[in-house]
This record gives C-alpha cells, structure tokens and sequence, in this order.
C-alpha cells in the first residue's frame, strides 16, 4: 500500500501497487542538462512532464516522498465544470469573458483526463456522472438561482432537476451534465508509466532545496545529487521558499468518510449541498465493494480541531444515510486563492523560466491537468487562451517581500536553548500516548509528542518557513503551520511544503 502525508490511509490505498521507477534513475541518467524539470510527483507535476516529454523536450520529475503522496493520494477525485467558485463570482471578479475561459478551461481539463485514460489505457475507473447542486432553504435556493444563471452564461452544460440522488429534502437543484470521477492513484500512476515509458526519468525521495539560474540553466540543489535544467515547474501544490503567492493562498483542510451502507442506496451520481463548508457526496466500488465517500467539515489549516471535524461529518453522514460501517477516514489539503481562480504560469518574483501552479480550490484533479495544458503550451511556446486569465503576474510582487513575511507570521516564537530538562516539564506526565501539544518551558515553546508506548519527542515548534508556531493534528499525527500550510511528522521531518527544512530536534535530559 502507498504511503501519503498523513496517518490515516485513503481509500485509494488499497491495494494499488505504486509503478517501479528506481530503475529508471541510474546516477549516469541524472547528470545531463534536461530541458525541464518538474517538483512534484502528484497530478499536477505528472500531467505536465507527460505532455512536455511527448512533445520531444527531455524531463525529470523529482519528488520528495513517493508519488501521489500528496493531497492527490488524498482527494475525492470529482472532476467538475462546476467549479468551487460559483460563475457569479467568476464575472464579478474577472467579467463575463472571463467566466467563459473558465468554464471552457474546465471542459478541456475533463477532456484532457478523458483523453489519457484512453490513449494510455489507464484502468482507474473513468466514469462520466452528473453532477447534482442542491438547495436547502430561501436563502440557498436564491444563491443558487444566481449560480444557475451564471453557468448558462458561462457556456457550462447545466439544467434544473426534479431529483437529487441523496436522502435529503431540498427546495431546488441544478444538474451540471457530464462531470466525472476517477480513481486517483490508479490514474497518476498510469501517467507515470506512460511518462516513463516515453523516456522520461522519476526520482522519488528527493527534496528540491533550492536553485540558483546561472546562464540559461537552473543549477539545483537536492537532497540526493545536484540537477541542471533549462526550465523549472514547481507543481507541488503551493510553491516552496518565500513567495507572494503564499499571501495570495490560504490553505484549508478538508475531510472524508468512506462508508458502506445497510440498505445499498449509494448514490448513483455525485451530489453537493450549499451550506458553507458544503458537503460532497459520490460512489466508488473498489475491488468489488461500493463505498459512500462523504466529506465536508472544512477549516484552515491549524485552525480548527481535526478529531471535532471527523466527528462533526460522521454525526451529519448518520443523521441521513443508513451506515453500516466507517471503512476509511482521512484528510487531505487544499489552497484557496483570494481572488477565486488558481495561478497558473510564470512564477512572481523568480528566476527567468521559473513556473508554478497552485490556488485550486477543491477542484484539484481539474486544476492539475488543465495546469499540464497550460504549462506545456507555455513552455513550449505555443499560444494559449488561458495564459491571462490564470497567469500569476495578475498579482504584483511586493518589494521587500522576505522581511515582509517574517515580520507578519502569526507568531514568531524563537526557540533559543540547545536541550531541556524533562524533570521540569510536568505536562509530561499529563499528556496521552500517541499525542503532541505545543507547551511553555521557561517562557520559551516546545512541540512535545508522547509516542504510543510513552517515549517523548522534543521539536522546535517553529515553522521552518516564516517562523509561525505549528500546531498538533490529533487525526493526521501531525505537526502542521498555521499561516501557510506547511506540515511536519512527528520527528519533525517535512511531509508537505512550502517549508524545506525539518523542525530543530531538542535533546531530552534528565537529572535520574
């Protein structure tokens, strides 16, 4: 099974096997000069590094754990023209044109997945559904009025229904037509083989540090051996290092059950109420079982309390399905741009032929593979409808931006001593195996975690990223940033950026 940054495994994990790379990735095959390397193992980075390498360019793809570890490993997999931002926003914020490069950017996105998983022949369940908005009250049914009419402008496929395919009343729905979902890892995958088949190299375990462009070449640092490339694309979800585009993305948590139902109604279709967060619902069969995957609850990153939000959504999924069993729960990451579209092109403030793609909302698997259509045409220099609307330089770069980031994190908290005396640390005593707490120790902070047979683990609790404080995920067994989204595993190693660097260990000692 594969492994992802969290402690609680996806449905997707079960029993897929991930694709053999370390055969590809002799130290002789590493040392040219490539023409773009991608940062990142997850639907984003394989999409544009299979459109590239097959295009003729020569790519790496290097990825710090595993591919699919991110939040790829962890999303629902719906693919939606009805986007996360409603249409209405859409004009509000970039016009009535604007909405229709969207809805049209939507469409090629699902057309592009349509179109792998039938030229690769990538069995990961593909499957076109309609996808069902609902309204509960006055208030939903209105927003949703204006939503409908947006859409229709915006040239998306969507009509009224009578019907919605889940167990709750409801005063009117909309109908987008032809949406669609897939298995995830099975598809991600199937693009790795197909970008490897095509000569194309993977390096998993291996953390991008750091670049510096001399010439018309990316000299990079990583934690394995130093690569070169002409072009570099960060599709890692949020971009690491320093960057405004962290100002410009807040990162949320979202959170999901996958169930089996006493009396066998799975909904045929997939199905989204209104209320704020909203709830999703669709079907999955995985290896002959048909599960409910149910989500919602969702907070800022290090901002809410992860166990409340599992037990907040099973108590709503009880109250109107009948369960049988809770199979798999999990949570998984996403970044919410301020303006409501992602940013997709060159990256602000960067070294020249420098790319990023991050701000997708929940429609990451759309977002993902309309940023390889994007980024390849960019790349490769062909025009692209799109590059305006999502380029990244529709937000300025500040001036003195490092200093401005350090001096406005959350908190920033110094960790100043090189060990700690257990004996003075009495919460100790207090806190449960198998949990963390950030704690006072002589007007200082430290990140303390209690392993479940008792040993104790000391972190600086000091992002590695702008200096906030991070705090402790009960349900992922993590340590995750507050500000920007940065997470840690409980030895303090990175699990997902924009962080590079590990938390600082303390040494424990001890008078006895």
């Amino acid at each position: 099974m594969g492994t992802r940054d969290g402690k609680l495994p996806s449905l997707w994990q079960k029993g897929v096997a991930a694709p053999e790379t370390s055969m590809k990735t002799s130290n002789a095959a590493t040392d040219q000069t490539w023409d773009v390397l991608i940062v990142g193992g997850g639907i984003t980075g394989l999409t544009t590094a299979l459109l590239l390498q097959e295009a003729g360019l020569t790519c790496t793809l290097v990825e710090a754990h595993t591919l699919g570890f991110g939040t790829t490993g962890g999303t629902t997999a719906h693919i939606n023209t009805m986007l996360d931002t409603p249409y209405h926003t859409i004009e509000s914020n970039f016009g009535p044109s604007g909405a229709k490069i969207a809805a049209h950017a939507a469409r090629a996105a699902r057309d592009l997945i349509a179109q792998n998983v039938s030229n690769y022949q990538i069995s990961c369940d593909f499957e076109y559904k309609d996808g069902f908005l609902f309204a509960e009250t006055e208030k939903e049914a209105a927003e949703l009025e204006k939503i409908y009419a947006a859409s229709q402008r915006a040239g998306v496929e969507v009509e009224p229904a009578a019907h919605i395919p889940v167990p709750l009343k409801f005063q009117k729905a909309i109908s987008y037509l032809k949406q669609a979902q897939i298995h995830p890892l099975n598809y991600v995958y199937g693009l790795a083989n197909s970008f490897i088949n095509s000569g194309g190299i993977i390096l998993e375990h291996t953390r991008v540090m750091g670049s510096a462009r001399k010439g018309d070449v990316h000299q990079i640092e990583t934690t394995g051996r130093p690569l070169k490339s002409r072009q570099l694309v960060y599709a890692t979800h949020i971009p690491p290092g320093l960057n405004i585009l962290h100002l410009k993305c807040a990162p949320y948590r979202s959170y999901v059950l996958a169930l089996q139902l006493t009396d066998g109604n799975y909904p045929d279709n997939p199905a989204y109420d209104m209320q704020e967060p909203y709830h999703y619902f669709r079907t999955h069969v995985v290896n002959g079982v048909p599960y409910l995957i149910a989500g919602g609850a969702d907070h800022k990153t290090g901002h809410g309390s992860p166990l409340n939000a599992f037990q907040t959504l099973e108590a709503y999924v009880r109250t109107h399905f009948q369960v049988s069993s809770i199979d798999y729960r999990w949570s998984a990451q996403y970044f919410e741009p301020t303006d409501g579209l992602p940013y997709i092109g060159k990256l602000p403030g960067a070294d020249e032929e420098t790319y990023v793609a991050t701000g997708f909302s929940g429609n990451g698997i759309l977002f993902g593979s309309f940023s390889g259509l994007l980024l390849a045409d960019l790349i490769l220099g062909r025009e692209n409808p799109y590059k305006g609307l999502f380029s990244p330089s529709r937000i300025k770069p500040v001036a003195g931006f490092t200093n401005f980031i350090r001096e406005n994190a959350d908190v920033a908290y110094r960790f100043v001593s090189d060990r700690i005396n257990t004996e003075k640390l009495d919460v100790l005593a207090e806190l449960p195996p198998g949990t963390g707490a950030v704690v006072n120790y002589e007007q200082e902070k430290i990140a303390l975690y209690k392993s479940p047979e008792g040993n104790i683990r000391a972190l600086s609790p000091v992002c590695t990223h702008a200096g906030c404080v991070v705090t402790w995920n009960d349900a992922e067994k993590s340590w995750d940033c507050p500000c920007h989204g940065g997470r840690y595993d409980v030895y303090g190693n990175v699990l997902t950026g924009p962080p590079r660097e590990n938390l600082r260990a303390i040494p424990l000692i001890s008078n006895g």
